[in-house]
């Protein structure tokens, strides 16, 4: 295709003007692995052959460009990254293109890798961000879109997934194949007052590439856009990070859209005033009213907002950015928690030492009480579970049934008497229940009240108890761990994920140490 090529004649930053000006091919990279994909085109990691350097290679099908009708788009985004990364020194916090090449099949480009992946993947994992946190993303998120809009360039797709995370943990927005450039004939006056665009009308029931919750009420009807797009799309981000779920949510795109239309949207509990000034202020339906717009006062206004206080707007991409952790906000009269576990950390160490040892041991007492619970007096007990280390060392599991029963006569009594006296059996498929309560399961400012069902498997699945309807399961694998915060407040990590957990009962000890001890059983 004539012109995807990289082609650079104008002036500009020598060493980024160099690479781009450098001929490349697929042979000049090795493809690692899929980064990610989307509706257009596969991302992958690439490893230039010559340098070592690694890349984030965008690949997108000829035939999906031609049958789609995108090679106009495909050519905007090459040229508004060829624009960007030429001014890049002015500003770290954007994506560069390091080349564009194509083959007979496909159109690469060849951009910055950012190791710590996408915002929205740490808003997954952790739910929420502290408002330290979410101040200082939100501030290098909107100096980003001011290097941008200065350049007259309108992401329009500003949302977690279009927000990396660099070497060192800095924003880079990404992504820009619905970004618009608005040229010189579009500045109407030196005051950098870009004129408005037109875009097409996006019907409600049209299909998304991504996700409608971050879009803005003037795309959607086809009004004109302008920066205000941006500032809309910073609004549903501020309130995502301090609260954990994106303000306008519904069970699909079409009900999403009527939402934003609409403006239906509220704020949780415990959401600082602070941060609902300044989301209140970005989520206005008509964008010449909203914060940043000229007649509102411009960027400047919009970072004056005491949401900002405190921030060094000058030195803010050279400090080190607060550490991404679990953190739980205060809410229905408990305080803020933060973790002391880290996900990515396995909690063991070679050896036994009096931390191992005692982890282990803590099987042995749970599995003892969970026993005594259990109805088996018509069973004879022929020998006593000795408390000591030889029976909590994890052996070959040859049978299944002897892992919670002394043998599989008492195995086979305990699940025909769960089959026909537990009302939630029908969730746990037939596996044996070990521990179950009602939990709060909360992600950042909401709650949700579920039965928790802790189980052979293992598993630990939840179940709405007003509906009866089955929810989800926390998974499983050996690098699971539980952190008790107090009697009722308790976390439990997975490598993608930290569950913030709330017993009523005031039992949270209870379930970190019974999911401790199962997963000594299963995994040593």
């Amino acid at each position: 295709m004539e012109g995807l090529t990289t082609n650079i004649s104008n002036s500009g930053n020598s060493k980024r003007k160099k690479h781009l000006m450098t001929e490349r091919n697929p042979n000049d990279f090795y493809f690692i692995k899929i980064l990610g994909q989307g509706s257009f085109s596969t991302v992958y990691l690439g490893k230039e052959v010559e340098t070592g350097n690694e890349y984030a290679i965008k690949v997108v099908k000829k035939a999906t460009i031609i049958r789609e009708k995108k090679a106009k788009n495909i050519m905007r985004e090459k040229d508004i990254m060829i624009m960007l990364t030429l001014r890049a020194n002015d500003c770290p916090l954007i994506t560069t293109l390091y080349s564009t090449f194509q083959d007979n099949k496909n159109v690469y480009f060849a951009m910055d890798y950012a190791k710590n992946g996408e915002l929205f993947k740490y808003l997954q994992k952790l739910g929420c961000l502290d408002q330290k946190t979410t101040q200082f993303y939100s501030a290098e998120i909107l100096l980003g879109l001011k290097f941008l809009h200065t350049n007259n360039v309108i992401h329009r797709d500003l949302k977690p997934e279009n927000i990396l995370l660099s070497n060192n943990w800095h924003v880079l927005l990404a992504d820009f194949g619905s970004a618009r450039i608005l040229g010189d004939q579009d500045v109407i006056n030196g005051n950098n007052n870009i004129k408005l665009e037109p875009e097409p009308v996006i019907s409600d029931r049209s299909s998304f590439v991504g996700t409608a919750q971050y879009i803005s009420p003037e795309v959607i009807t086809g009004s004109c856009f302008g920066p205000e797009t941006d500032y809309w799309a910073l609004g549903a981000i501020i309130y995502q990070m301090v609260s954990g779920n994106a303000p306008f949510k519904a069970v699909n795109e079409y009900n999403t859209l009527k939402l934003i239309k609409t403006l239906s949207y509220d704020f949780p509990q415990g959401f600082p005033d602070t941060s609902q000034d300044i989301v209140k202020k970005l989520l206005v339906l008509k964008p010449s009213e909203r914060l940043g717009s000229q007649e509102t006062g411009g960027i400047e206004a919009l970072q004056s907002h005491p949401f900002f206080d405190g921030i060094d707007w000058e030195n803010l991409t050279k400090l080190t950015p607060p550490e991404l952790k679990p953190y739980l906000p205060a809410s229905a009269g408990e305080p803020a928690f933060y973790s002391d576990v880290y996900c990515n950390s396995t909690d063991i160490s070679p050896g036994l030492n009096d931390a191992q040892m005692a982890k282990l041991i803590c099987f042995n007492e749970f599995l003892q009480d969970w026993q005594n619970e259990q109805n088996d007096t018509t069973l004879e007990r022929n020998e006593k579970y000795d408390n000591n280390v030889e029976n909590v060392v994890d052996k070959p599991k040859i049978n299944k049934k002897t892992l919670f029963a002394r043998c599989e006569e008492e195995y086979d009594m305990m699940i025909q008497k769960q089959r026909l006296e537990h009302k939630y059996h029908r969730f746990v498929e037939d596996n044996l229940i070990l521990k179950s309560g009602i939990i709060d399961k909360k992600k950042g400012l909401f709650a949700r009240r579920r039965m928790f069902l802790l189980t052979e498997g293992p598993h630990l699945y939840y179940v709405d108890p007003q509906t009866m309807e089955f929810k989800g399961e926390i998974p499983w694998s050996k690098d699971i761990q539980t952190e008790a915060k107090n009697f009722k407040t308790f976390f439990v990590h997975t490598p993608n994920r930290t569950y913030y957990l709330f017993d009523p009962e005031k039992k949270a000890e209870e379930w970190c140490q019974a999911i401790e001890a199962v997963k000594a059983k299963y995994y040593g």
